[in-house]
């Protein structure tokens, strides 16, 4: 095509001139021109190499040929509204039930995280009959306004927290107020939300919802303690709300065990909704709303229609349903088990062996790694993190950072990422980090043998 042959400087410019600067790029200072995508692998205009460690989107890889087939296919033959029957939304649905609790039976089909998410909304306040939400800290469950508003991790940079809004203490057992030496995290922590809706109680707000993602992505790939979101959906539903779990960065199978992140607290836990997208589509924008058929019928009892004008499309259904066979057929929800369990292992031998690692969590492929600059008050290693990232992208390694000091590493990969992927991945890492402990090492010695021309530990690693 002939936008590919433009140079990457050309397409830098026409972005720069057509498009918001809110609207960021990853690498600004010298972003990737990517033109091409294959399993865990994007390839540039250049036709170099990257390996994907962060595109859960792309979830079980790349342009895969059973996905493209499958929308290509349907595409030659229909494509229009729900309102008409056809068999592949109904079709999807089943196969979507047969994922999940039997108590979550009725579906709606949307576009994006950010619409389930908000019909999520909707639905615990007609179904209530309440106004407020409980989150928590660090959150974000999409750019709609109505999910702003529950987003910590946006309001708090832009108009503030609203009254309906309570916000929870993230249950981070490492850099959180009960850590992994208290006896109970999972009950200290459901007892924070018990006080939060209390103090919102005696101020006269009543409950709809508590909103979370089954394992907190942005907040930094924590890893909840188990029995927490059981104890928290006794003190929600106590309250008269739902419990929503967010599976759009977590769900289909990412955390090996189980085919869904909530099924970790095990089979007992049963949110009332569930959402999901991102992954759900492989790249084509499709997304999911699960929920009772109390709650539904609640919704239906409005009279008011629910219509979405692409959600459950031909194609997208088409799509969705190829994306749960490539699962099935190729194994792909045990070979996030596997492959996650060798790079949580190589990783932790990493963590015995620089300092600046101070947690390695995760499970399956979903991994964070919490960098920081002291042991003691594990403060996040912000800037280090940054130039690490950068480092690994010029070894053609993309990976991200996360949390709330934009230090934690995140692993969110294609599912086909591979064994021999994360032992090269693993192998940059300890070649960079050990490439800056060289220059913290040759910096000190430079500070004691010339204090006054002591260059800062910005410039040893060559950020200026």
């Amino acid at each position: 095509m002939a936008a590919d042959r433009r140079a990457k400087a050309a397409t830098l410019d026409l972005r720069r001139r057509l498009l918001s600067s809110s609207c960021r790029l990853f690498f600004p200072e010298n972003p990737v021109k990517i033109i091409r995508g294959q399993g865990q692998y994007l390839y540039d205009e250049q036709g170099r190499e990257y390996l994907d460690c962060i595109n859960n989107v792309a979830h079980v890889g790349h342009c895969h040929p059973t996905v493209v087939q499958a929308a290509h296919e349907q595409n030659l033959v229909l494509n229009t509204n729900s309102r008409y029957l056809h068999d592949n939304i109904v079709d999807y649905a089943q196969r979507l039930s047969e994922t999940l609790p039997e108590k979550l039976s009725v579906f709606y089909f949307l576009n994006s995280g950010s619409e389930a998410n908000d019909l999520a909304l909707r639905l615990a306040r007609q179904y209530t009959g309440h106004q407020d939400v409980v989150v928590l800290d660090h959150a974000y469950h999409g750019h709609l306004s109505s999910l702003i508003d529950i987003s910590p991790y946006k309001f708090r940079n832009l108009d503030g927290q609203k009254e309906w809004v309570h916000v929870a203490p993230l249950p981070d057992t490492y850099r959180g107020p009960y850590r992994e030496d208290h006896p109970d995290p999972a009950g200290a922590y459901a007892s924070e939300v018990k006080h939060v809706i209390s103090s919102a109680q005696k101020k006269g707000r009543k409950i709809a919802a508590f909103f979370a993602e089954s394992l907190p992505s942005v907040s930094g790939q924590i890893i909840p303690p188990a029995g927490y979101f059981s104890q928290v959906a006794e003190h929600i539903r106590r309250a008269g709300g739902l419990f929503v779990a967010d599976e759009i960065q977590v769900g289909f199978g990412r955390v090996g065990k189980h085919f869904w992140a909530f099924q970790l607290e095990g089979e007992d836990f049963v949110p009332d909704i569930v959402t999901m997208g991102k992954s759900i589509g492989n790249g084509h924008p499709v997304a999911c709303l699960a929920t009772t058929q109390a709650v539904s019928r609640a919704f239906e009892a409005t009279g008011v229609e629910y219509f979405n004008t692409f959600g459950g499309n031909p194609v997208s259904c088409a799509v969705g349903l190829a994306v749960l066979d490539v699962l099935k057929t190729e194994q792909l929800q045990a070979h996030a088990t596997n492959v996650g369990s060798f790079l949580m292992e190589h990783l932790s031998q990493q963590k015995a062996k620089h300092p600046i690692i101070g947690d390695v969590r995760g499970t399956g492929l979903f991994i964070g790694v919490d960098l920081i600059k002291d042991e003691t008050l594990r403060t996040p290693a912000t800037e280090e993190a940054e130039y690490l990232v950068s480092r690994l992208k010029e070894n053609y390694i993309l990976l991200s950072t996360d949390g709330p000091g934009r230090n934690i590493l995140k692993f969110k990969p294609p599912m086909c990422f591979s064994l021999d992927n994360a032992q090269h991945v693993v192998a940059k890492l300890d070649d960079i980090l050990t490439d800056m402990e060289e220059k913290v090492r040759s910096c000190e010695t430079l500070r004691i043998k010339h204090p006054p021309e002591h260059p800062t530990l910005t410039q040893a690693w060559g950020f200026v």
